[in-house]
């Protein structure tokens, strides 16, 4: 199979078709190997627009929802990211080729030494893996300049919004069932902040993140 091809025919139909039109945003699709952190068993639907399934009922984000994850994000070099849910390290590939450090959380440490391998061949170090549950909130002690969550919350805990930086970028689904919303936050300056809904989308929720089950009586 021809995955140049492939990823060139992604870009063009996929992704510059849904307003993802960032120059940085584009060459890092078009150039990004994206069949190496998909399961042996879907690489040749590596760049279909479909969500891949990942080990214990997770799976990959759609190509164009993470091209306008990145678009959002903005990342510049020097930016320091937290990535929650590593998943099959793709996006923290990216975003380890375009920032300066990135901190990935996962629940399941089975993803992140899967992930830290491919990394590794792709000649990326920049990444720290951190194993917990952040479906409550995390980074309360550091600040970075982009945050992004790669499963969703029926609700933003706020630890994340007083994480990020002044300047910075969040990008999150917040919602729940069909109703999910993508949304982005920036920190303008001081404890003043910006939130933009973005599109409507539906992916699965944080381990340990939906809202407790309430009882009728």
């Amino acid at each position: 199979m021809n995955f140049a091809e492939a990823r060139h025919n992604m870009v063009e139909q996929q992704i510059r078709t849904w307003t993802v039109l960032n120059f940085q945003v584009l060459d890092t699709m078009e150039k990004f190997p994206r069949e190496n952190y998909v399961p042996e068993t879907y690489r040749r639907m590596a760049y279909t627009d479909i969500a891949i399934p990942l080990n214990h009922d997770q799976e990959m984000m759609h190509p164009k929802l993470e091209a306008h994850l990145l678009q959002v994000a903005a990342i510049q070099s020097t930016d320091n990211i937290l990535e929650i849910g590593t998943g099959s390290g793709c996006l923290t590939a990216m975003l380890a080729s375009l920032g300066n450090h990135v901190d990935s959380v996962d629940i399941f440490p089975d993803f992140q030494k899967s992930a830290i391998e491919k990394l590794s061949a792709q000649g990326l170090t920049n990444v720290t893996m951190i194993e917990g549950d952040a479906s409550k909130g995390w980074g309360e002690k550091d600040q970075y300049d982009v945050i992004v969550l790669t499963g969703s919350l029926p609700e933003l805990p706020q630890q994340y919004v007083n994480a990020l930086a002044v300047g910075g970028r969040l990008f999150a689904i917040i919602g729940e069932g069909q109703t999910m919303q993508a949304i982005s936050i920036n920190r303008t300056h001081g404890d003043c902040w910006e939130e933009k809904s973005l599109f409507e989308t539906e992916i699965p929720v944080l381990i340990n993140g939906s809202k407790p089950a309430t009882f009728v009586f």
